[in-house]
C-alpha cells in the first residue's frame, strides 16, 4: 500500500484540485494490491505510475457568438487517455461542471470499462463548460461547431472516435460530424451516436440503459433471482434513464421514479414511458410537467429533498439504477436503501455512487454492479457502429441487441470470475478492477516503453 500512496501523493502534487479524479484513481488502484502481490512485473513495469498520466491532454478556448451577437466563450477538453488497446474512444460532455477533473475521472474510467467489453478501443474522454440547456438550435449549432473547429485536428476514425454523453445527443453529435466532414474533407466513422441516415447503428441510442439492465439480470441469475415484478428505482430522465426503464417493462419489472436537476417523480402505478420521451426527447421540459398529464404520480422539488440525501432513493425497492451523474448516492442513500430492501444496484451513471456507499454495497454483498461494468453497453454498440461503418453495412436492431446482451454477459462472467480468484466471489468491484486494468497493463507491456 505505500508503493500505491507514493502514486496518490505524486497525483495530488502534480494534478492539484481533480476530487473527482482522485476518487475514481483510489476506487481502482487500491483495490488492484492483490493482482500487484500475485504479478510482481506489473510493479518493475511502472504500469501504475504510467496508466494514471494521460498520453495526451488537449484543452482549448472555444469562442461562439449567441442569438443576440454577443461573443461567448467556454473551454474545451479531450483527455486522450489510453490507446494500449486501440483507438481513443469515450463521449464528449457539455455542462457546467465540466472541468479538467471531471473529464480525467471520466477518462482514467473508460479505460477499463472499454477493456472489460474485449473490444478493441482504447480510453479517452471529452467536453465542455458550455451549457445547452436554453440554448436555441442555431446557439448550439455555433457552439457545436467552433468546438469542433479545433478538436478536429486531434481525432480520426483510427485514432479517436469521440461520442455523446451529458449534454451531447443526436443534435451535437450531427453538427459536429458536418463540421469535421468539412474541415477534415473525409466522410469517416469518426464520431459513433450518428444519425441511423448517415451512418449511426441501430439500437445506439438504448444500448447504455438496456446494457445496464442486462448486467443486472445476469447479477440476479447468478443468484438465483430475477427481476420480473420487482419495483425499481431509477434516477435521471436523459437517454439512460429513459431506456433502463424501457428495458426494465421488458423484463417484467416496474421502474417507479425518474428524476432531472430541479425533482423528482414518484409514480407508484410505474413512470409513463411514452410521456417521459416526449417531455424530454421532443418537449425538452422539466419533469415537473409530468404530474400535469398523471395527477396521481408525486412530483419532488430539489429543496424538499431530506438534507444531505438524494430523495429517489427513499422509496422502498428490489433493485436502483443510478442513472444521472457523479456522486448522486452518498453513504445516507445506500443506508436507506439497503434498510428498505434493495438487494440490487447496477450504475447507469459514470461513478454515481461515492466511496462510502461502494464501501457498504460491497460489506453487504448484495448484487452491486459498479459503472465500469455496468454502463459498458453503451461503448460497445459504439464500437460496434464503428465496425458497421468500416464495413459500410448496417446491422438490424435485433443482431445488435443480441452482440450487446452477450458482451454484458461477457463483461459480468469476467468481473465474476476474477473477483473469485482473489478470493472475493460477491465484490465486482475488484473484479471489474482487476480484470480490466490487466488486459490494458498487458497489453502496455508487450508493445514496449512507448
Amino acid at each position: 500500500m505505500a508503493y500505491l500512496e507514493e502514486v496518490f501523493d505524486y497525483l495530488k502534487r502534480t494534478s492539484p484540485a481533480q476530487t473527482e479524479f482522485y476518487q475514481a484513481a483510489e476506487e481502482v488502484l487500491y483495490s488492484l494490491q492483490p493482482l500487484l502481490d500475485k504479478y510482481p512485473k506489473y510493479s518493475k513495469h511502472k504500469i501504475i505510475e504510467r496508466i494514471v498520466e494521460p498520453e495526451r491532454q488537449i484543452m482549448f478556448r472555444v469562442n461562439w457568438l449567441d442569438d443576440n451577437g454577443e461573443i461567448q466563450v467556454n473551454k474545451g477538453f479531450r483527455i486522450e487517455f489510453n490507446s494500449a488497446l486501440g483507438p481513443y474512444k469515450g463521449g464528449l460532455r457539455f455542462h457546467p461542471s465540466v472541468n479538467a477533473g471531471v473529464i480525467k475521472f471520466l477518462g482514467f474510467e473508460q479505460i477499463f470499462k472499454n477493456a472489460l467489453t474485449g473490444l478493441q478501443i482504447g480510453g479517452g474522454k471529452g467536453g465542455s463548460d458550455f451549457n445547452p440547456k436554453g440554448r436555441s438550435d442555431n446557439e448550439i449549432m455555433r457552439f457545436c461547431q467552433a468546438f469542433m473547429s479545433e478538436l478536429f485536428r486531434h481525432i480520426g476514425a483510427n485514432t479517436d472516435v469521440p461520442a455523446g454523453d451529458i449534454g451531447v445527443g443526436g443534435r451535437e453529435i450531427g453538427y459536429m460530424f458536418g463540421m469535421y466532414k468539412k474541415l477534415a474533407n473525409k466522410y469517416e466513422g469518426v464520431l459513433t451516436g450518428k444519425s441511423l441516415k448517415w451512418g449511426g447503428s441501430l439500437a445506439r441510442t438504448e444500448a447504455t440503459g438496456y446494457g445496464c439492465v442486462y448486467f443486472a439480470k445476469y447479477m440476479l441469475a447468478a443468484r438465483g433471482e430475477s427481476l420480473e415484478g420487482k419495483r425499481c428505482l431509477v434516477s435521471g430522465s436523459g437517454n439512460v434513464a429513459i431506456y433502463t426503464i424501457e428495458k426494465l417493462y421488458h423484463l417484467g419489472a416496474l421502474p417507479l421514479t425518474c428524476s432531472d436537476s430541479k425533482g423528482m417523480i414518484y409514480d407508484e402505478e410505474g413512470i409513463d414511458l411514452l410521456l417521459l420521451k416526449d417531455l424530454k426527447e421532443n418537449q425538452r421540459a422539466r419533469l415537473s410537467e409530468y404530474v400535469k398529464y398523471r395527477p396521481k404520480a408525486i412530483y419532488t422539488p430539489v429543496a424538499e429533498y431530506p438534507e444531505g440525501r438524494n430523495a429517489v432513493w427513499s422509496i422502498p425497492c428490489y433493485a436502483a439504477f443510478p442513472s444521472a451523474t457523479q456522486n448522486e448516492l452518498n453513504l445516507e442513500d445506500a443506508k436507506t436503501l439497503l434498510a428498505n430492501g434493495c438487494v440490487c444496484v447496477s450504475e447507469g451513471a459514470n461513478m454515481p455512487s461515492n466511496a462510502k456507499a461502494v464501501d457498504l454495497f460491497v460489506e453487504a454483498k448484495i448484487a452491486y454492479g459498479p459503472g465500469k461494468a455496468a454502463n459498458a453497453g453503451g461503448v460497445a454498440t459504439s464500437q460496434l457502429e464503428m465496425a458497421q461503418n468500416a464495413s459500410m453495412v448496417s446491422w438490424t436492431f435485433e443482431e445488435v441487441d443480441e452482440k450487446l446482451a452477450q458482451i454484458m454477459k461477457n463483461i459480468f462472467d469476467t468481473a465474476s470470475s476474477t473477483a473469485a480468484e482473489f478470493g472475493q466471489p460477491t465484490n465486482l468491484v475488484l473484479g471489474a478492477n482487476i480484470a480490466g486494468f490487466k488486459k490494458v497493463a498487458d497489453a502496455m507491456i508487450e508493445q514496449g516503453l512507448v
